[in-house]
Parts: C-alpha cells; sequence; structure tokens
C-alpha cells in the first residue's frame, strides 16, 4: 500500500469518525437539553451536523477527497475519478470509523457502547426522502465540483443542514451512516431492520443523480 493511498484511507476513517461522532453525539446532547422539544432537538442536530461537514470537507478533501459516504465513493468509481478497489477500501474505511465514532459518542455520553436502536424508520415516505435527500447531494457534489470546486465544503454542509428539514427522513443520505445509526438507541438511531431499505433508496438516489449529472454538467452541455 502506498504512502498516499494510506493517508488516504486514514483521512477517510477520521473523517467518518468525526462526522458520525457528531451526528450521534450532537443528538444526545439536544436531546438531553430540549425538554422534550423535538423541533429544537432536531434544529441543534442539524445545525450541528452541517458545520462538522464544512470543517471536515475543508480539512481532508484534499487528502482523500473527503467522500466519508459510499454513495459518494460509488459515484466516483462510476466516473473513473476513483479505482475500483481504493473504492472498496474507501468505503470499509468510512464503516469502520463510522461505527467507532458512534462508541466515541456513546463513551462521551456514559451510555452503553454496543447498543441497537429501537427507532423505526421505514415506508414509502421515509424511502422517498432519502432517495431524495441522496439524490440532491449527489448532485450538488458533482455540479459544484465541475463549477465552483472551492464551494463544495460550504454547499454540502449547506445543503444537508437544509435536508434535514426539507425531507422526511431527516436526511441520512449515506449508507455507511445508516449502518452506524442503527448501533444507537438514541436521537439519530434508527432500527437495524429498516437499514436495508433506506440503503436501497440511498443507492438508487445516487445513480440517478450521477445519470442526471452526465447531461447537466458535462463540458459539452457548457
Amino acid at each position: 500500500m502506498t504512502q498516499g493511498l494510506s493517508r488516504s484511507l486514514l483521512a477517510e476513517g477520521l473523517g467518518s469518525f468525526f462526522l458520525f461522532a457528531t451526528v450521534v453525539g450532537s443528538g444526545v446532547m439536544a436531546e438531553q437539553l430540549s425538554g422534550g422539544n423535538v423541533g429544537i432537538a432536531l434544529l441543534a442536530n442539524a445545525l450541528a451536523t452541517g458545520a462538522i461537514l464544512f470543517v471536515l470537507i475543508a480539512m481532508l478533501g484534499p487528502v482523500s477527497g473527503a467522500h466519508f459516504n459510499p454513495a459518494v465513493t460509488l459515484v466516483m468509481a462510476l466516473g473513473r475519478a476513483i479505482a475500483p478497489r481504493r473504492a472498496l477500501l474507501y468505503v470499509t474505511m468510512q464503516i469502520v470509523g463510522g461505527i467507532l465514532g458512534v462508541w466515541a459518542a456513546h463513551l462521551m455520553f456514559d451510555l452503553p457502547i454496543v447498543q441497537f436502536s429501537a427507532k423505526a424508520r421505514t415506508g414509502a415516505g421515509q424511502w422517498a426522502g432519502e432517495f431524495i435527500a441522496t439524490f440532491g447531494l449527489i448532485l450538488t457534489i458533482i455540479g459544484t465540483l465541475r463549477h465552483r470546486a472551492e464551494w463544495v465544503a460550504p454547499s454540502v454542509a449547506l445543503y444537508i443542514t437544509a435536508a434535514y428539514w426539507f425531507t422526511s427522513s431527516t436526511s441520512f443520505a449515506n449508507p455507511a451512516i445508516a449502518v452506524a445509526r442503527s448501533l444507537s438507541n438514541s436521537f439519530a438511531g434508527i432500527a437495524p431492520a429498516d437499514v436495508p431499505a433506506f440503503i436501497a433508496a440511498q443507492l438508487a438516489g445516487a445513480v440517478a443523480a450521477y445519470a442526471i449529472a452526465r447531461s447537466l454538467f458535462s463540458p459539452a452541455a457548457d
């Protein structure tokens, strides 16, 4: 393994660790401090997630591309921006780093480290929310990379902050985080049985966005 690949994998693992720790940890903190007001808790969760995304993409983007998301890695592989072997290694680091981040959040808040979520998130509305959330995220990334590369970090951060609120599913938009959040019986959790349908919707949204983006943002369209 080359030094460059090792650095990229470390960046993907660390980025996923801090992103997932923020999603779960801010959810726990928000639930504890909101006095039962779910809207305030969701707002706090969304703002914290958007903020950490900006920081992580700005910091680690030059190292690994700052995917932190198998759906992003998939479309980069489809576009031949990343080799299949590297893509598989990225996804592995995203899942491992993300699960460690969830466990770290549990540790910080004195919760059982190993647990499973009991929060049901299922149904056509939730699946449509995940399809649309992921579709919009991928379109944001590809379009911004094509025309305003320096705006990727703020664009993704702002998109996810908004998508927490306009999607029925609160915008997981990330197969790795769906898996990791099933291991947290907290505000941000999802029941393990509901994860496969979420992942299917996310990957379908990602592929659909990639297909649209090839036409919408291709050099020939300029």
